[in-house]
């Protein structure tokens, strides 16, 4: 029986794709999935954790919109979820593009010293 003065700790909770690939394991696994599709098996062979482990990073990974799941039998293959991936490129392209312009006007303001 749980007692009910216990916390309730949330492990593996993210808020957008960013926070997902924070940690190094389900990067790995992104460049895994980005190779081809892949079954937990398959990617448990392929990195120093767990079946139970990759399936928790796996969920991250699907709650935060990386990565989709279609059932094969009896295994699940997962693979890269392009509308996922592509959102987090829309980001990355909106910082460089801001940091660009921020370069631009950096060099194109005259220096305060010389007015």
């Amino acid at each position: 029986m749980v007692s009910r003065s216990l916390p309730f700790v949330v492990t593996y909770r993210v808020e957008d794709g960013w926070d997902a690939l924070g940690d190094p394991t389900r990067r790995a696994i992104v460049a895994c999935l980005a190779e081809r599709p892949k079954a937990v098996g398959e990617l448990a062979a392929l990195l120093p954790v767990s079946r139970p482990a990759v399936s928790q990073h796996l969920r991250v990974l699907k709650d935060a919109g990386l990565v989709t799941d279609q059932t094969a039998g009896t295994r699940r293959v997962y693979r890269l979820n392009p509308a996922g991936v592509a959102a987090l490129r829309d980001q990355l392209d909106t910082y460089w593009s801001r940091a660009l312009e921020g370069f631009r006007d950096a060099v194109e303001r005259p220096d305060e010293e010389e007015s």
